[in-house]
C-alpha cells in the first residue's frame, strides 16, 4: 500500500518519562522533539498536557504553530482525557484539564482528543451514563473541528469493542474509538473482531508491538515493555489488513511505543527507530 503518514504519539518521542511518572514531562523541548520527528519522517505529533503547559511556560502559541508548519507537521493531537464521565474532585480536575485541551487545541490545530476510562477505576457509573457523557464531551470538541477517540484498554472499565461501541455510538459524527494494537492484543480481542466497528466509530489507529510473554502485570507490561513493530509476537499484518478492510480512513495511523529500553536512547534514534519500523510493517498489507 501506498506508504501512510504517520503520527509519534506523545510517549514514543517524550524520552524518560512514562505514564504516573513523578513528572510526564519531557526532558527535551518540543522543537527538539518536532524538528527530530520531522527529519525521520513524522508527520503527526501528540503531547499531554502538563507538557504543553511547560512548553508554553516558555513560548508563545504562535511559535508553536510556526514550529509545527516549518517541520511540515500537519497533524496534532492531545491526549489523555480521563475522568470525563465521573463526579466530584476527580470531575473538577478533569473538567479543567478538558477546557484547557479543548482550548489549546483549537489554537494549535487539533485534529483529535484521546480519552479513555482511567486504568482500575470502577465507580458505579453505568455504560449509558458513560455515553451520555461522551456525547457531551464530543459536542464540545466538534466546536473546535477534532474528533474525540475513545481508547478501549484491558486494563480500565472499557476493555471490549462491545462495551466502548456502546458508549461512543451517539450520534456525534466527531466521536468514535482508538484502536491500539497492543490494547486489542494483550485484551485478547481477535484482530477480526475489528469489522464490527462500524467505518464512521473507527477514528484512530495506534501501533507497537510487544512480547508474546507478559511482563508483570498488564498495566506494567503497556507501560515499559511495548516493542517497536516486527520485534514483538504480535500479527501486525493481520491487524493493519483487518484496518483496511473495515474502512479505515483517517489521514494518519498512530505509533504509541511506551517502552523502558526505547525511551533512553538519543531523541534522533527513538525518532528513526519508530519511524522506519513502522513503515515497514505497511509492506505486507494488502487491503
Amino acid at each position: 500500500m501506498k506508504k501512510p503518514d504517520l503520527l509519534a504519539a506523545y510517549w514514543t518521542l517524550a524520552g524518560n518519562v512514562y505514564p504516573g511518572a513523578p513528572t510526564e514531562i519531557s526532558p527535551f523541548t518540543l522543537q527538539q522533539r518536532v524538528e527530530a520527528a520531522s527529519k525521520a519522517g513524522w508527520k503527526g505529533i501528540g503531547l499531554v498536557l502538563s507538557d504543553l503547559q511547560a512548553t508554553l511556560a516558555q513560548n508563545s502559541l504562535a511559535t508553536i504553530r510556526q514550529l509545527f508548519k516549518d517541520n511540515d507537521i500537519k497533524y496534532f493531537e492531545l491526549e489523555i482525557l480521563l475522568d470525563w464521565y465521573l463526579d466530584g474532585e476527580a470531575r473538577n480536575v478533569s473538567d479543567y484539564e478538558r477546557s484547557k485541551m479543548i482550548e489549546l487545541g483549537a489554537e494549535l490545530g487539533m485534529c483529535n482528543l484521546k480519552v479513555g476510562a482511567r486504568p482500575f477505576e470502577n465507580s458505579p457509573n453505568t455504560l449509558e451514563n458513560m455515553s451520555d457523557e461522551f456525547s457531551k464531551l464530543c459536542k464540545q470538541v466538534a466546536q473546535v473541528n477534532a474528533n474525540v477517540a475513545l481508547e478501549i484498554m484491558p486494563f480500565s472499565r472499557l476493555a471490549t469493542l462491545e462495551d466502548g461501541l456502546k458508549v461512543v455510538d451517539t450520534g456525534d459524527a466527531n466521536g468514535g474509538l482508538c484502536l491500539d494494537i497492543w490494547h486489542l492484543a494483550r485484551g485478547n480481542i481477535d484482530f477480526e473482531k475489528i469489522s464490527m466497528v462500524p467505518t464512521h466509530l473507527l477514528k484512530s489507529v495506534e501501533l507497537n508491538d510487544a512480547a508474546e510473554d507478559i511482563q508483570g502485570d498488564l498495566f506494567n507490561d503497556s507501560t515499559h515493555h511495548r516493542k517497536l513493530c516486527g520485534e514483538g509476537s504480535f500479527d501486525i499484518p493481520l491487524f493493519l489488513n483487518e484496518i483496511k478492510k473495515a474502512g479505515f480512513s483517517q489521514s494518519y495511523y498512530g505509533v504509541e511505543l511506551i517502552s523502558q529500553d526505547h525511551r533512553i536512547l538519543t531523541l534522533e534514534e527513538m525518532a528513526k527507530n519508530a519511524y522506519e519500523t513502522t513503515i515497514n510493517a505497511f509492506n505486507s498489507v494488502t487491503a
